[in-house]
């Protein structure tokens, strides 16, 4: 009988829990809800954080607060999302440098971005745009590395950070077309924008956000898109791949994550309400605007997505030699 008695009342407690679980990601969201996102206000990151961040707030009827910490590549603001307690109000915008490239470039990297984060859905994906200064004598690709090569290491390359996008796809750039250039980190796309149309800084890979409206203006020049075709957002710009680099491709990509552990019905519901927000008129027309091809896959599409990624960039980070400590 004790032990009958027993088994009934830990079922009992079990159910219990379960119903409160239930209820809590019922009742969710019952105060504001935090919005990491891990680089400097004024990017493209920020940008496409703040748009969304927007929008759920009317959504779900609480504030959603955007908290920039901006610090590593990103690692900084990821690990303190990784570490925050699974309970629906911590979120965390994640990119191509924090989930992807971060994992090979990093020896000591404070999270695991597979084991630590529960995703919640792919965004878009931006196009990259490799631009120079106006002072530099080149007008396309070829051009360019011919001017490199002249130069060994005259030439120095901006980027948002010690293992960003910007900078593994110019140090990928570099390993492939053989040449050397001297590496100027920034802590975000503004601060490397204001250089680069300067002249501190010669070279940039950097979102279409960061670079189109200087490229428009005649601040910078354009020279071509790392997509694998090319890219709506800059369609009379060739790729990389067809200007002498052959299988040339890098992505940047934005997508929504939440610590390991957080209820599965808060993820599904975080994720429903952000693919409203992607069919919203304005919400596209501004992420369009931005270069930005909107995707919206759910939160095992995204997983599978981010572990792909993962090993592409795995793999570029090997080639090109380059680590951060």
């Amino acid at each position: 009988m004790p032990s009958f008695l027993s088994r009934r009342a830990l079922l009992t407690a079990f159910g219990l829990a379960l119903a409160a679980g239930g209820a809590s990601a019922q009742s969710w969201p019952g105060k504001p809800v935090r919005l990491v996102i891990p680089f400097p206000a004024g990017g493209s990151t920020d940008i496409v954080g703040r748009l969304i961040g927007e929008k759920l707030s009317t959504a779900l009827g609480q504030p959603v607060v955007v908290d920039n910490r901006a610090g590593a590549g990103g690692t900084t603001g990821s690990d303190l999302v990784a570490k925050a307690a699974p309970d629906g109000y911590t979120f965390l915008m994640g990119t191509s440098s924090t989930h992807a490239i971060a994992p090979s470039l990093y020896s000591k990297l404070a999270y695991d971005p597979v084991r630590d984060f529960a995703p919640v859905t792919l965004l878009g994906t931006a196009t990259i745009l490799m631009v120079v200064h106006p002072s530099v004598p080149a007008k396309n690709v070829a051009e360019f590395i011919a001017l490199a090569k002249a130069k060994p290491g005259q030439f120095m390359y901006g980027s948002t950070g010690n293992g960003s996008v910007s900078h593994l796809t110019a140090e990928y750039f570099r390993s492939q077309a053989g040449i050397e250039m001297q590496h100027v980190p920034y802590k975000g796309d503004s601060p490397m924008t204001l250089d680069l149309v300067a002249g501190r800084v010669q070279l940039a890979f950097g979102t279409a956000v960061a670079f189109l409206p200087h490229v428009q203006g005649g601040k910078l020049n354009a020279l071509a898109v790392t997509d694998a075709k090319p890219s709506p957002v800059a369609p009379r710009l060739p790729t990389v791949a067809t200007s002498g680099l052959p299988n040339f491709e890098a992505l940047q990509w934005f997508g929504l994550l939440a610590p390991a552990g957080t209820p599965r019905e808060i993820v599904q519901r975080m994720h429903t309400e952000v693919a409203k927000a992607l069919q919203l008129p304005d919400v596209q027309e501004k992420l369009q605007g931005l270069g930005m091809q909107i995707v919206g896959g759910g939160p095992d599409t995204f997983g599978s997505f981010m572990r792909a990624e993962s090993a592409k960039w795995g793999k570029i980070v090997r080639d090109s030699g380059a680590k951060v400590d």
